[in-house]
């Protein structure tokens, strides 16, 4: 009876799990992502608000500004087509800030470490969740393309309350289609991001003016990496 229960707990069951991530990755390579465990979360969270629903839109990447690419980059990760899932430099750099100057570490998860978070694993703060975060990292940094990578995060991102994904966004709050924003407008979406619940891009370039002056100036620095 023990070896059949060790059997299955050291063999069966990381085997069993194996398959299904790998299923579950190979899949999402492919089809949209409409479904998240983050809306889920959201929907549960709101679930005593009448009228709440999670709104999102999938597009397609060449369906989104360049631009768009360009601000996320800018803001959230700018070695995003060097690193393969993790920022080791950004990390680096923290810990030594952390080190001497005592400064709070902050996040610095790389976009691909968000989509694997927003996808595959259910948010929290434990070491579980961070130990699942980065094998899903490694698995969609092997088996998907950069632009998939970004094509997923582009419409799984929290937004807003209730708003998932920049076409959502910027038909909310700009009346437009993610292909038709400017410069301004993506700098603005992009700006919310680390913060989408408090923040808003109709006024973030007001309300949180540092930090869209220094992601504008680094989205005009930055090229688009699709071409």
């Amino acid at each position: 009876m023990l070896k059949r229960l060790l059997r299955l707990l050291l063999i069966k069951v990381p085997i069993g799990f194996l398959i299904v991530s790998l299923s579950w990755v190979l899949l999402y390579k492919v089809v949209p992502v409409k479904w998240t465990p983050l809306m889920l979360k959201r929907s549960i969270e709101n679930i005593d608000q009448k009228g709440y629903r999670n709104h999102r839109t999938w597009v397609d990447l060449d369906e989104i500004a360049p631009v768009m690419v360009r601000a996320v980059i800018a803001s959230e990760d700018g070695r995003f087509m060097e690193h393969w899932g993790f920022d080791v430099k950004e990390l680096l750099k923290m810990k030594n800030e952390h080190k001497k100057k005592g400064k709070k570490i902050r996040g610095c998860s790389t976009i691909s470490q968000q989509v694997a978070k927003n996808c595959f694993t259910f948010c929290g703060h434990t070491w579980w969740r961070k130990g699942f975060e980065a094998y899903y990292t490694l698995l969609i940094e092997l088996l998907w393309s950069k632009e998939r990578i970004m094509e997923v995060y582009l419409n799984v991102a929290e937004t807003g309350k209730g708003v998932f994904g920049v076409e959502e966004a910027a038909m909310r709050n700009f009346n437009r289609h993610a292909s038709k924003l400017t410069t301004h407008q993506a700098v603005s979406i992009a700006c919310v991001l680390p913060n989408p619940l408090v923040r808003s891009p109709k006024t973030a370039s007001q309300r949180n003016s540092s930090k869209y002056s220094t992601t504008y100036k680094r989205t005009q620095q930055t090229a688009y990496p699709f071409e």
